[in-house]
């Protein structure tokens, strides 16, 4: 009979406390993926309404937008909706967009275009336009979405209106990454992606801190009582994140993310013009709620040193079986958590490579903080 060895792992002082840190990490990691991000998973989607409660105005800004107002505009003017306005303010473009709007007005009577005159007056950027779109709205129940945003269906606007319970005046949904070939695009996805299941699962966990100007909903009068944009009308985004951040609370916050409420974008095609985006949220994260900034913070750091302890521990003997078993079993609870989300949230076909795109875009949110210490200068477009 064969004897069996007994294999014993002796670690020294610093792989302990190496070892101590990493468990700590993963405690951190674990209450993320459990505590927060499972709450998307399990949530039962809501269905779309087969009638309309109010009436709605969506809000548009464009800058040089020409080309996708024709393609994506007509789909948001034609909406199973009875009562909606559209409004889209030309925010001093001067490619063909003009032309293009006062075209299309001629065709759909519920266009309304608004402009943005020129001077030096006018200089605050999206959140100006965005402004005046919301001051030209006829109705309470406002909708927001992009130029370059194409709605996932013809019940986009029936499934992001006012709820039936008046308390709730902030509505998030979900807007996805429309799909192309290459490394960048799946990138840009599956941030798009962690972005998305992060402000979505902390909303359902009572802590609503973000949303996305691409597809989300709020009432008029919420905007006017709270001043609008006044406290950070100085920093060149912030128009949705830092709006909601202030704003929104676990009783006047619901989600969405039925299929056919989404709003599908178009993505940058250069890393340049990405990382630009990236910059301009960046710089608004600094003046969420000092709770939110906290917890975020965590997030990400505690990330970053679970990697960075990992592979400080792969230079010792003892370390690497210690480093090998915590990475296998936080691969495992993640490859049961986030694939899932990746096909609920329309990106199914990154759930394969889900462990590499992870690794990946970590490095990359570092490349990035690092870039944006020595980025001063962000404009909208």
């Amino acid at each position: 009979m064969a004897a069996v060895k007994n294999i014993n792992v002796e670690l020294t002082l610093i792989e302990s406390c190496l070892t101590g840190a990493l468990l700590f990490c993963f405690a951190i990691q674990l209450y993320f993926s459990l505590f927060v991000h499972l709450k998307l998973v399990t949530v039962s989607v809501e269905e779309i309404p087969d009638q309309s409660l109010e009436p709605i105005s969506v809000i548009i800004c464009a800058r040089n937008e020409a080309d996708n107002l024709s393609q994506y505009l007509p789909l948001v003017l034609e909406q199973n909706y009875p009562n909606f306005e559209v409004i889209v303010v030309n925010d001093r473009s001067w490619d063909r967009t003009r032309e293009v709007l006062e075209t299309l007005s001629e065709q759909y009577k519920n266009l309304k275009i608004v402009k943005v005159p020129e001077g030096e007056k006018f200089i605050a950027g999206k959140k100006f336009a965005v402004t005046m779109g919301i001051k030209a709205a006829s109705n309470e129940w406002l909708v927001f979405t992009d130029a370059d945003c194409s709605p996932a269906s013809p019940n986009w606007l029936l499934g992001m209106q006012q709820p039936a319970d008046e308390q709730v005046s902030i509505v998030l949904g979900y807007s996805p990454y429309m799909r192309s070939r290459g490394i960048l695009n799946s990138l840009i996805r599956f941030e798009t992606f962690f972005t998305a299941i992060n402000y979505l699962s902390f909303a359902l966990k009572g802590m609503p801190y973000m949303g996305v100007g691409r597809n989300m909903a709020y009432k008029r009068s919420l905007f006017f009582k709270n001043r609008g944009f006044a406290a950070h009308m100085h920093i060149p985004s912030g128009d949705d994140d830092l709006f909601v951040n202030a704003n929104a609370t676990s009783r006047n916050t619901e989600i969405r993310i039925n299929p056919d409420a989404h709003v599908w974008s178009v993505p940058n095609t250069t890393l340049g013009a990405y990382l630009r985006q990236k910059k301009r949220h960046f710089g608004a994260g600094k003046f969420y709620k000092k709770s939110h900034q906290f917890i975020l913070s965590l997030q990400i750091i505690a990330q970053f040193l679970f990697y960075a302890l990992l592979t400080a521990l792969c230079f010792f003997k003892s370390g690497i079986l210690v480093a090998g078993g915590v990475f296998g079993l936080s691969l495992l609870i993640r490859c049961l958590i986030y694939p899932r989300l990746l096909k609920r949230l329309n990106y199914a076909e990154l759930r394969w490579w889900f462990p590499v795109l992870d690794i990946l875009l970590f490095v990359f949110l570092i490349i990035n903080g690092i870039l944006s210490i020595f980025i001063k200068k962000v404009k909208w477009k």
